[in-house]
């Protein structure tokens, strides 16, 4: 088999949305929200389409600028993002959220490019952003449920104590489950794009160690942050 990647032609690519429009129809059948999930779906395909062109010139770019400028858009949407789940007061909580992704995320970052990858650039756009990528994506999901569900648990008439410890562990859940799962039940989208490029399974597996890593860590520095700035807000009855 040749080492290098199989490519995929659109038509082929094209009967993956076959299931997709399958669970789609399931969702209208059952008289939920399907017009999110298409929405979603379209999204995802357009968001793709272009970033796929964006990253073939950020690349090549040798402007640390770029790169930067880059980092905070990804910053700011995942931010945004984060709050999807909360229906109240998303501006209000919005620096919050933003703040925590920040000082949870750009730490990690920093560790895993510099001192451990120590990239050469240090802003090398072929490591830097996808990795970025990975580590904003974990920490937005976190703080997402994080919020979602310290929202619920006040709702019910719990302490805030109670309610951001029970937040905690469920923004953990995901990646928990990730780390118990690895290497048994799944080969993780890092590990198998190197492995199918033809690198050796062993150095795949430990450039899937340093990811695994960095998005717990990451995600539970960020969502630990968010309970604990949104604390006042609460005690407060702002929100």
């Amino acid at each position: 088999m040749n080492e290098s990647l199989l490519q995929i032609s659109i038509l082929h690519l094209s009967v993956m949305l076959l299931p997709a429009i399958g669970v789609i129809v399931l969702l209208y059948k059952w008289d939920l929200n399907y017009k999110e999930t298409l929405l979603a779906i379209f999204r995802m395909l357009l968001q793709l389409l272009i970033i796929g062109y964006f990253l073939a010139y950020i690349f090549e770019s040798e402007n640390p600028g770029i790169i930067l400028g880059v980092l905070i858009i990804m910053l700011l949407a995942s931010a945004w993002i984060a709050l999807r789940t909360v229906k109240t007061r998303r501006r209000e909580l919005f620096l919050r959220t933003l703040a925590s992704i920040i000082l949870g995320g750009i730490f990690i970052l920093i560790l895993v490019t510099q001192v451990v990858l120590q990239l050469d650039p240090w802003f090398s756009p072929r490591f830097m952003i996808p990795l970025a990528g990975m580590i904003f994506a974990n920490a937005m999901n976190s703080v997402s449920l994080a919020a979602e569900r310290l929202t619920s648990e006040l709702e019910q008439g719990k302490g805030f104590d109670t309610a951001r410890g029970i937040a905690l562990r469920a923004s953990l859940i995901p990646i928990t489950n990730a780390l118990f799962a690895v290497g048994l039940v799944s080969i993780p989208g890092m590990m198998t794009g190197q492995i199918l490029s033809g690198i050796s399974p062993l150095i795949a597996a430990r450039y899937q160690v340093m990811v695994m890593l960095m998005v717990f860590a990451s995600a539970g520095i960020s969502a630990g942050l968010f309970l604990l700035m949104v604390r006042p807000l609460y005690q407060e009855k702002k929100l």
